[in-house]
């Protein structure tokens, strides 16, 4: 993958402050990925769906998605699997 994208992680900061870094990124990129796993999938929908609903007319609209799983340790030393998903959120008209 030579293709130059910028990834944001969700985790547990207010949504907004999400969708501030996203629309920042993508000022500067035609593309970015929205990537989460576990409880904080969610959220990383919210962020996408903001930033394609909202800001429809500045030409950004959910592209490709993502969804697996990925094997964790858990404090216990089991380990698990964990649900995550990435989003890709792209300018419509560069």
């Amino acid at each position: 993958m030579s293709e130059s994208r910028d990834i944001i992680y969700i985790g547990k900061k207010p949504l907004m402050s999400y969708v501030t870094s996203a629309l920042i990124q993508l000022a500067n990129q035609p593309k970015i990925s929205i990537k989460a796993r576990g409880l904080s999938i969610g959220h990383a929908v919210d962020v996408a769906q903001i930033i394609a609903r909202k800001t429809e007319n500045a030409g950004y609209a959910v592209g490709n998605i993502k969804i697996g799983s990925e094997q964790m340790q858990s404090q216990d030393g089991r380990s698990r699997n964990v649900s995550t998903i990435e989003i890709e959120v792209k300018r419509t008209n560069s």
